[in-house]
C-alpha cells in the first residue's frame, strides 16, 4: 500500500476496524442518564450511563458522551463530537472578587452567568472540564481535540483544529488561534492571545501574547524554540 499520508491512512483503518467490531445502533440515551426535560438531545446522539444533561443544553447529531459526563444548563455541543468519560461541561469559572472586612479578607462569588458551546468534531478526553464563561460564554470551536485532564478556564477561547494534550491549564479570557498544538503540563495565563499555528512545548509556561503566526515557543516563560535551544547550549 502506497500513499502520501501513511499515518491518516493508518487512523482510517482503525476506523474501519473498530466498525467492524462494533457496528454504530444508531442514538440511545442509557436508563441510567439523567436528561432534563427542557434539554434537546438528537436522536442520533449516544448518553451513556451515569451521565447528566441540564435544563437546555443541546446534543448535537452523532455525538457520543460516555459514562458520567455532565453537560451543564445551556450548554452547547455540536455534531460528532466524543465526550470520554467523566467530561465537565458548564461548571462555573473560578471568579471571586475580594473583600476586606474588620474580620481579615474574604471572597464574593461572581456568578458565571455564560454557558459553553462547543463546535463540530470536537474530542475531549477523561476527565477534562471546560468551565462556564462569567458573562460571555467559553467557546471550543470545530474540530478541537482535548486530551485527558486539561482545565479550561471560563470565557477561553480555542480556535478550530487545535490539538492539547494532557495537564494543560488556561486561565480565563485567553484566546487560542486555530491549528494550535499544546504539549502536555503546559500554563497559559489569562488574558492573552496564542496565534493561528503556535507550537508551545510540554511544560512551558507561556505568560504573554504570542504574536507571530506559527510560531514554536518553549521554557517557562516560554520564548521562541530556537532561541531557546541556543540559549541552553
Amino acid at each position: 500500500i502506497v500513499t502520501d499520508q501513511p499515518y491518516v491512512y493508518f487512523a482510517r483503518l482503525t476506523q474501519f476496524w473498530k466498525q467492524q467490531q462494533s457496528p454504530q445502533a444508531g442514538g440511545s440515551v442509557h436508563p441510567s442518564a439523567v436528561v432534563d426535560a427542557s434539554a434537546v438531545v438528537d436522536k442520533t446522539a449516544v448518553i451513556g450511563a451515569l451521565c447528566i444533561v441540564e435544563a437546555h443544553a443541546q446534543v448535537g447529531a452523532n455525538t457520543v458522551l460516555k459514562s458520567r459526563v455532565t453537560v451543564g444548563e445551556r450548554c452547547v455541543v455540536g455534531d460528532g463530537c466524543i465526550l470520554h468519560s467523566g467530561v465537565v461541561i458548564g461548571a462555573d469559572g473560578f471568579g471571586f472578587a475580594p473583600q476586606q472586612t474588620e474580620q481579615g479578607r474574604t471572597w464574593v462569588k461572581i456568578e458565571q452567568l455564560g454557558a459553553v458551546r462547543i463546535g463540530n468534531d470536537v474530542e475531549i478526553g477523561a476527565n477534562t472540564c471546560v468551565d462556564r464563561g462569567a458573562l460571555h460564554d467559553t467557546i471550543i470551536e470545530d474540530g478541537v481535540k482535548l486530551d485527558n485532564l486539561i482545565q479550561i478556564a471560563h470565557n477561553v477561547e480555542i480556535g478550530e483544529n487545535t490539538v492539547i494534550a494532557a495537564q494543560t491549564g488556561i486561565s480565563g479570557s485567553t484566546k487560542i488561534g486555530k491549528n494550535c498544538i499544546v504539549g502536555g503540563q503546559v500554563g497559559i495565563v489569562g488574558h492573552i492571545t496564542i496565534a493561528d499555528g503556535s507550537k508551545i512545548n510540554a511544560q512551558s509556561g507561556v505568560s504573554k501574547t504570542i504574536k507571530q503566526v506559527n510560531q514554536s515557543v518553549t521554557g517557562s516563560p516560554a520564548f521562541d524554540y530556537a532561541a531557546s535551544m541556543r540559549s541552553q547550549v
